[in-house]
């Protein structure tokens, strides 16, 4: 809703080579972190791709694009993209996630130290794709180790006006599927039989982005041409949980709290053992899902730099044995 540069807290250009020298799949595009290339004005967000002589890193290259990485992560949950697509035979543009492990030079939760997974071991979830060279088909795709590159795993529909009207891009993730949609019309179902690391790497965190690329094929007529972002809205998958629910039984212990990067609980011996924990904030939205392994009595639930500072609610248990504790998030 605002005119002008990114807003930083929620966008991270990505514009640095991951290999010194090129970007992937061909891609012949400078990213960048110019306002040039990602803006916003007149209700959207903009990601410009250009024809244009432009040196950065060393490297001269004839176009320019942006490649932009959310400062937001999340687990399961319902994500709808209302976007308008750039045309042009050579345009790639894409509307997907990977996740926040991933070990690529210069994305931004690399940058914060969680990059630890290589591609396609990180999972990847190709919400939108569009190739500029088939023009109106919109596709969606996963890639895990069991399949990537050129997957099996995809499918897609015609929308005849991708390029001159508005749509909504869904991706529903749940711990079973992940389903495609169009303005609500499903066109993709990735389902395995067998979930493990090899074909269902999609139980942590990921987090956006947006790009659009220019390949080989681009007609030496192209000047530019904008993907376009009305918005984009997640909703968590689990149902709200109210503050009245918080259950202040004194024999369960939350330490530190206020915390900053970890908790530790410690549990009565009566307590069911839990195997996952939920983090939501005072409005009732899921936060943070997580697998968790309890030793002994003891609960340990790391990684929580991300949190910002703030009043919360985690929740953990199974069936009628859930048990809701206030926990307070302060500065290092």
């Amino acid at each position: 809703n605002e005119n002008g540069d990114l807003d930083e807290s929620k966008w991270f250009r990505q514009h640095i080579i991951p290999d010194g020298w090129s970007w992937f799949n061909g891609e012949i595009q400078h990213y960048t972190d110019r306002i040039d290339n990602s803006v916003q004005g007149n209700g959207a967000l903009r990601i410009i791709a250009k024809q244009e002589t432009y040196s950065a890193q060393g490297i001269t290259k004839d176009f320019t694009s942006a490649r932009l990485n959310s400062k937001f992560t999340f687990t399961y949950g319902r994500v709808e993209i209302r976007a308008k697509l750039p045309e042009g035979p050579g345009t790639w543009p894409a509307l997907w996630m990977l996740g926040k492990n991933i070990n690529e030079n210069g994305a931004y939760w690399q940058t914060q130290g969680y990059g630890t997974t290589g591609w396609p071991a990180c999972g990847e979830i190709d919400i939108m794709e569009h190739w500029g060279s088939n023009p109106n088909y919109v596709s969606s795709a996963t890639h895990t180790p069991s399949s990537f590159g050129a997957t099996e795993n995809h499918g897609g529909q015609v929308i005849p006006t991708a390029m001159d009207e508005f749509h909504i891009y869904t991706l529903e993730w749940t711990e079973e599927a992940l389903t495609f949609k169009v303005d609500g019309v499903t066109h993709f179902v990735y389902d395995p039989d067998i979930k493990d690391a090899n074909t269902w790497p999609f139980e942590d965190e990921m987090y956006l982005i947006f790009n659009v690329a220019i390949l080989p094929e681009i007609s030496p007529s192209f000047t530019q041409s904008s993907l376009e972002i009305d918005y984009v809205r997640i909703y968590g998958s689990e149902p709200a949980v109210s503050v009245n629910d918080i259950d202040e039984e004194e024999d369960i212990l939350v330490f530190p709290n206020p915390f900053t990067e970890a908790i530790q609980i410690q549990l009565n011996e009566a307590s069911e053992k839990p195997s996952e924990v939920k983090i939501f904030d005072l409005e009732g939205k899921l936060i943070l899902k997580r697998k968790v392994q309890v030793n002994g009595n003891t609960m340990l639930i790391s990684r929580l730099e991300s949190i910002p500072e703030g009043s919360y609610i985690l929740q953990y248990g199974s069936g009628n044995n859930i048990v809701s504790k206030k926990i307070i998030k302060s500065k290092k």
